[in-house]
């Protein structure tokens, strides 16, 4: 949300395509449809990794309400492009458009779709798939804000990462990471269902 603050004092630094009033209410919306996304994604990868059964009978529920999270999303960030009469910039072939476009149609539409399927649902695999391209679609549309649509006036050219900020970054996730391990290891977060039937 503060993020999406920031961006509406900066009107002439971001592409239309992204430059909204209503910004900030796109981000919390968005932050908002990626919360279900994220408790699949990580409930599945830490089952994964730790050779559990997937909590299928609780992740099943969950995945019937990401569709309409999606769908809501999907129609305010549609219409206030068209209120905005921004939607033109989608068809003139430069990178901003193909990144929306990605951004719109790998996060928000692929998934809705496969997620209103009772297939996709009941699938573990196919379920990881579809909450992974909305966690994606969200990190992609941070990328396309503060990356691919910001084009401060004066720059030299446009702003990338440094090696050191990239370094850091992967660090942090690589900590949680860790530290998150040793806790489901260590501590009784997670149930150990054969475990228990084998004692």
């Amino acid at each position: 949300l503060s993020l999406g603050n920031l961006m509406v004092i900066a009107p002439s630094k971001l592409h239309p395509l992204w430059m909204t009033p209503i910004s900030s209410l796109l981000f919390l919306m968005s932050a908002i449809t990626v919360g279900f996304p994220m408790i699949i994604f990580e409930s599945l990868l830490a089952s994964r990794s730790l050779k559990l059964r997937p909590e299928m009978d609780v992740l099943k529920p969950l995945a019937r309400f990401v569709p309409v999270f999606l769908g809501l999303y999907l129609v305010l960030k549609v219409g206030d492009l068209l209120v905005r009469g921004s939607w033109g910039y989608l068809f003139d072939g430069s990178t901003e458009s193909f990144a929306w476009l990605a951004e719109v149609g790998l996060g928000v539409l692929m998934p809705m779709v496969m997620l209103l399927t009772v297939r996709v649902r009941r699938s573990p695999s196919l379920l990881f798939v579809s909450a992974t391209l909305v966690v994606l679609g969200v990190v992609l549309n941070r990328v396309n804000v503060f990356l691919i649509g910001y084009r401060p006036p004066y720059a030299d050219g446009p702003y990338f990462p440094s090696i050191t900020e990239i370094s850091v970054t992967i660090g942090l996730i690589a900590m949680l990471i860790l530290i998150y391990r040793a806790c489901v290891i260590y501590l009784p977060v997670i149930s150990h269902p054969a475990k228990e039937e084998a004692a």
